[in-house]
């Protein structure tokens, strides 16, 4: 063989051989934003972290899978995009991870949302939202009161008739302590004249616990966000006593306003006569958002904004919405920043009204 052939070939196999090492070593994930920005993030293992923290079934978890599967779907990046669970203590567990163990990595967001704040403020969390990087708030839904269909209980009135006369006699099953969940048992309960200490909530870590809390007996009533047994409650499985407002109505205080964002309310929904429209004035809606771990760069933060509005200007993001029962209530960015603090001065005030802390 000529040296001039021999010269050749070595050439070759080196050169793809360097070619074959990058493309394994530094995977990248392309980013098109709604708007026509482009980004690129170096994913450092090719796959795109989400984290629920808390247990599978429940809103936390729902929604980052179903960030998942629209990410994957649209093809916004081009890496895979995986989810796990963190469960325990209001997402603080979660958090706490993100903060430690994530710091500055790229390659993970977590979902949390009013929830969060509750827990931190309940569990006295050495770690805070302040540490995190937000990234966007994305949807809320409204509340549901419900019962298992063999329930003594066939409307809110009778509920209500036992919660005055023993509070603790009524039992109400729900999500994390200090979440959306707590508040409205604790808000309803001050509404109807009994004292929201005196009221017996069991929280648990994730829509399916509390799920089967409700079903087997174990719990009077359940409260949770529609989208999450709205199947149970179609099957005939639940009966929602009530809603805790109505899509066209909008929700402030501890609750993002709704009403810059008109929504058509799904057919189920309508189904449930309001708090209000049974006498209650109250009204309580539950938001939820994505944040980063801390010590990211601008450019990654800047990034993972972008993909996170290519998202919800997507059309399989509009099917999620729809499916679920959510509101969309996007603000990326330093508005979810400044958000978000509002939201944890409100909420723990409204703790701290209820006597939860």
């Amino acid at each position: 063989m000529a040296p001039s052939t021999q010269l050749f070939r070595r050439m070759f196999v080196a050169l793809l051989l360097a070619v074959t090492l990058l493309a394994s070593v530094v995977p990248i994930g392309r980013v098109v934003g709604a708007q026509g920005t482009e980004c690129t993030i170096e994913w450092p293992s090719g796959t795109l972290q989400l984290m629920a923290p808390a247990a599978p079934g429940g809103g936390w978890d729902t929604t980052a899978r179903e960030l998942q599967r629209v990410i994957g779907e649209e093809q916004i990046v081009s890496g895979d995009v995986e989810v796990f669970n963190v469960e325990g203590a209001g997402g603080t567990i979660g958090l706490a991870e993100l903060v430690n163990e994530y710091a500055g990595d790229e390659n993970i967001m977590m979902v949390m949302g009013l929830v969060m704040i509750g827990g931190i403020a309940l569990n006295a969390s050495p770690v805070t939202l302040d540490q995190v990087t937000p990234i966007a708030r994305l949807t809320t839904e409204f509340e549901v009161i419900v019962v298992p269909a063999d329930s003594e209980y066939q409307t809110l009135d009778d509920l209500i008739v036992d919660l005055q006369a023993d509070p603790g006699s009524v039992s109400f099953g729900g999500g994390s302590a200090g979440g959306t969940d707590q508040i409205l048992v604790g808000l309803l309960a001050q509404a109807v004249g009994v004292d929201p200490t005196q009221t017996n909530y069991v929280p648990f870590s994730g829509g399916g616990e509390a799920l089967a809390s409700v079903l087997g007996g174990q719990t009077s009533a359940g409260v949770s966000g529609l989208g999450e047994w709205a199947p149970q409650i179609e099957s005939g499985e639940l009966r929602a006593l009530a809603i805790s407002g109505r899509a066209s109505s909008g929700a402030d205080g501890a609750t993002p306003d709704v009403s810059a964002t008109p929504v058509v309310e799904s057919d189920l929904a309508a189904s449930i006569p309001s708090l209000q429209e049974q006498g209650i004035d109250l009204e309580v809606s539950n938001w939820r958002g994505i944040v980063a771990p801390p010590e990211i760069s601008p450019e990654a933060t800047a990034c993972m904004i972008s993909t996170i509005d290519t998202l919800v200007n997507s059309a399989g993001w509009q099917d999620a919405l729809t499916t679920n029962g959510w509101t969309n209530v996007y603000l990326p960015g330093d508005e979810y920043a400044a958000y978000l603090q509002e939201q944890i001065a409100t909420v723990n005030q409204t703790l701290t009204d209820l006597g939860l802390i």
